[in-house]
């Protein structure tokens, strides 16, 4: 309103419109039809809708009252979308593609047009060179032929050039080694050092005994060019007294003529020096033992190997 009382411009109009419709309403009348709105031009921005909708009282629905959207039945390939563009069928689409359409991934599906269907080639037969049962027979057996022999060589090459066994049979040696002990001797030892004084060594006798015993084993007493002595029961070397812990008693020592093979004059009694290349050797068992004092001394040539390790009985497994 304006400050004399009055109503703005157009003010009036808008009013009688009011007050018309009240009193048509009221008498029952019909509303007078609203002016025509002014028509706009047409613009590109989207489709043309039509003047008037359908009520929605003829808008089918569903049991929940939601609307039920148009679909187009069968539609044809010539039949084109909002783009323009033509619209072709599933089913066209694979007849038109040919072989270029991706098969089906997990095998042959009957419903695929025939093109689709996956062949899969046979495979090829490849010989892997897996025996037999006769031919693996053979192989095993050729192969524990050849272990065996394999094992035979190498125990011969051993027994000749590294070790060999031995079994004691008299107590000739007693305390250190005793009538039944097995021992183990080391062919190699002389080929590397010279003999020493102390060795326990196998020999070889320098001619075939009557009792088939040929091979002795006994202890170095005096080496080349040394003179050895026996005095009141005790061994003497080049003068100084032989110190002999392995023996029971230290004074058991019997004497002895000049043997075979030693240095000296035939009436020399319990003296003998030794030649060259050759040990003095006697018995641990000195009541007891056949040894240089009887066959004189032993050529270093003859000398088979050292014994170093006792094997049996395993109670007295050790080195000699």
């Amino acid at each position: 309103m304006q400050d004399d009382g009055t109503t703005a411009s157009g003010g009036d109009d808008w009013a009688d419109q009011i007050l018309e419709r009240a009193r048509a309403r009221s008498s029952g009348d019909s509303l007078p039809e609203p002016s025509p709105e002014p028509e706009k031009p047409a613009s590109d921005d989207g489709p043309d809708l039509p003047d008037e909708l359908p009520p929605l009282s003829d808008v089918p629905v569903d049991s929940d009252r939601r609307p039920v959207l148009a679909t187009v039945e069968n539609p044809t390939p010539a039949e084109v979308d909002d783009r323009g563009d033509e619209f072709v069928p599933f089913a066209d689409a694979y007849e038109q593609a040919g072989p270029l359409v991706s098969p089906a991934p997990f095998g042959d599906d009957p419903q695929l047009p025939p093109h689709l269907t996956i062949e899969t080639p046979p495979a090829a037969e490849i010989d892997l060179g897996i025996p037999g049962t006769a031919a693996g027979t053979a192989r095993s057996v050729l192969e524990w032929v050849g272990v065996v022999l394999g094992a035979l060589v190498v125990a011969l090459l051993v027994k000749h050039f590294l070790f060999a066994a031995y079994y004691i049979p008299s107590p000739s040696m007693e305390p250190t080694l005793t009538d039944g002990d097995r021992i183990v001797v080391n062919k190699l030892s002389y080929r590397l050092h010279e003999v020493n004084r102390g060795d326990v060594v196998v020999f070889r006798r320098a001619m075939s005994q009557p009792d088939g015993i040929n091979e002795l084993i006994k202890r170095v007493i005096a080496l080349p060019g040394e003179t050895v002595e026996v005095v009141d029961g005790r061994v003497y070397v080049d003068g100084g007294l032989l110190l002999e812990p392995y023996l029971t008693a230290r004074d058991s020592t019997g004497g002895f003529a000049l043997p075979p093979g030693c240095i000296g004059t035939p009436d020399s009694i319990n003296r003998c020096t030794v030649p060259d290349d050759h040990v003095f050797v006697m018995g641990d068992n000195r009541r007891n033992s056949k040894d240089s004092r009887v066959f004189g001394p032993v050529a270093e040539s003859g000398i088979v190997g050292r014994a170093f390790l006792r094997v049996w009985p395993l109670g007295d497994l050790g080195r000699l």
